[in-house]
């Protein structure tokens, strides 16, 4: 490690705490990843690297197992120094400049299990508000909706169940049809016999609370949770992971990423992709049965 080098950064680290009130847990931070830079160019001036070896260090550090955003802090740190070092005159420009650190992997949402899935709707209805929730989610893993899309359905406005679908209102007021099951249908045909125990005179809600008005998305939230916990479920079960399973099961049994995209009401298909997680099983069968270096003679 340069001498030179590590006493540049020394400097720099006083001005943070001095002049930028900077806290002892960036001054550590900015440290560590700053000695990780020294340590990597060796016996080579870090004032003198340029942009293609800057990079090559990321690629390295990445190919060891630094994650993404680990890395991008460290890019950080590095970027101050070098801009430090440039008003200073101590180098001609920052090396940093137009380096990024790798993308940090979207966290796909997780979904259930068909079997899950099955233990959770199959569970019977003993009161009134269970006829209700299992309507409501019935619909959400039969139709794959968003969670504001649900509550903001209206009686005989978009429900249709004699042609088995719904019209919901999207993402930049966007309306999409999508189909209804046979267990949907059913669910939703029970609420509606007694929704009019529960709903005020003139509420256009199809699904409403104790006192009349329109379900919230908060009390369809908790009612979900609620319900899975009491079926056995170890997980927390949200709408949205309802809606997933829903594009998951329907992806792994017809491969056909387009027609989801349109149930979804996803505007980019590149939004659709994230549910094609297929487990290794499924595409293995898959991969059986289509590919023609694959099949058995």
């Amino acid at each position: 490690m340069s001498a030179i080098a590590h006493a540049s950064v020394e400097q720099f680290l006083a001005e943070l705490a001095h002049q930028r009130r900077a806290s002892p847990h960036t001054l550590t931070a900015y440290r560590r990843d700053l000695e990780t830079l020294l340590a990597a160019t060796g016996d080579a001036d870090a004032k003198s690297l340029q942009p293609f070896q800057l990079r090559r260090q990321l690629m390295q550090l990445h190919a060891r197992g630094l994650a993404p955003r680990s890395l991008a802090r460290l890019l950080s740190a590095w970027r101050a120094w070098y801009r430090w070092l440039a008003r200073r005159g101590e180098v001609e420009r920052n090396p940093c400049d137009g380096l990024r650190a790798p993308k940090q992997p979207k966290a796909l949402p997780k979904a259930l299990s068909v079997g899950q899935t099955m233990a959770l709707l199959d569970a019977p209805a003993e009161t009134i508000f269970e006829t209700r929730d299992l309507a409501m989610f019935e619909l959400f893993y039969s139709s794959g909706l968003r969670l504001s899309e649900l509550a903001g359905l209206d009686l005989g406005g978009g429900l249709d169940l004699q042609a088995g679908e719904v019209t919901v209102t999207g993402k930049r007021g966007k309306t999409r049809i999508v189909p209804v099951g046979a267990k949907g249908s059913e669910a939703l045909r029970r609420w509606l016999d007694e929704r009019a125990a529960l709903a005020k005179p003139e509420e256009p809600a199809l699904f409403v609370n104790h006192r009349g008005g329109r379900l919230g998305t908060r009390s369809i939230a908790r009612r979900l949770d609620r319900w899975a916990k009491r079926q056995g479920a170890d997980v927390h079960v949200h709408p949205h992971m309802l809606r997933h399973s829903f594009a998951s099961h329907v992806l792994q049994s017809s491969g056909d990423l387009r027609a989801v995209q349109e149930m979804l009401g996803h505007a980019n298909i590149g939004t659709t992709q994230i549910y094609t997680h297929l487990d290794f099983q499924h595409l293995a069968k898959v991969y059986d049965a289509a590919h023609p270096r694959a099949r058995k003679k």
